[in-house]
């Protein structure tokens, strides 16, 4: 289904103020306005391309790869942490700022979001809608590192360089992923995989403060 010219620039017009609004607001409501944009962009990317749901398929294949997919994501980070807190002169605190967000509400709490809303919802939004234009309209590897520059350039708002790289680096992994043909459904075991085990479970490197158990009792009230 074409999508186009004036649906697309909305789209993109819409991340990059959703993006602003989520990083740059109140941080300790930072997981509320993550689902909140999550569910918008979801919602405006099902409207303009109604025939996405039944492009996501997840079986046994789709987990497979998606998983595979994330652990090949996982590794080019742990070397990427390295590279940042060595030669990057902001990098340790960087690093450190991202994971002091997993102290603002319980682990199962973030888990249960990047789970259902935000990783699901990048997906259908950056990949199902935004890529799929930019190819049809550009060809497949030209559409391909189009959308990955447009999921890296909406993180700039954050002012962390290490995460704007790190989003551009994931991004590109993703969107050449999709060009090559891996589904849809396979890219969202990827993302939300990839977003809680690097984020909850296993992240890359140690940090002081940053990998602090989440503070459960001392989450702010949304």
């Amino acid at each position: 289904m074409a999508v186009s010219g004036p649906r697309l620039a909305l789209g993109l017009g819409l991340a990059q103020a959703a993006f602003a609004a989520t990083f740059r607001g109140p941080r300790q409501r930072f997981w509320s306005r993550m689902t909140m944009t999550g569910l918008g962009l979801g919602a405006y990317a099902l409207a303009a391309r109604p025939d996405l749901p039944r492009r996501i398929r997840v079986g046994p294949r789709e987990a497979v790869l998606g998983l595979a997919a994330a652990g090949s994501l996982y590794a080019t980070f742990a070397i990427g942490d390295r590279f940042a807190r060595r030669f990057v002169p902001s990098g340790e605190r960087d690093i450190a700022d991202i994971y002091e967000l997993r102290g603002l509400r319980p682990a199962s709490e973030i888990a249960a979001r990047l789970a259902t809303v935000i990783g699901p919802a990048e997906e259908v939004f950056w990949r199902g809608f935004i890529q799929d234009a930019l190819m049809a309209r550009l060809g497949r590897w030209p559409g391909a590192a189009a959308a990955a520059m447009a999921y890296g350039g909406v993180h700039l708002v954050t002012g962390n360089f290490t995460l704007f790289g790190a989003a551009t680096v994931a991004g590109a992994e993703w969107c050449a992923l999709y060009a090559a043909g891996m589904p849809l459904g396979a890219l969202l075991v990827s993302h939300v995989t990839w977003d809680i085990w690097i984020f909850l479970v296993q992240p890359t490197g140690p940090t002081q403060q940053a990998l602090a158990p989440t503070r459960v009792e001392s989450a702010a009230t949304d």
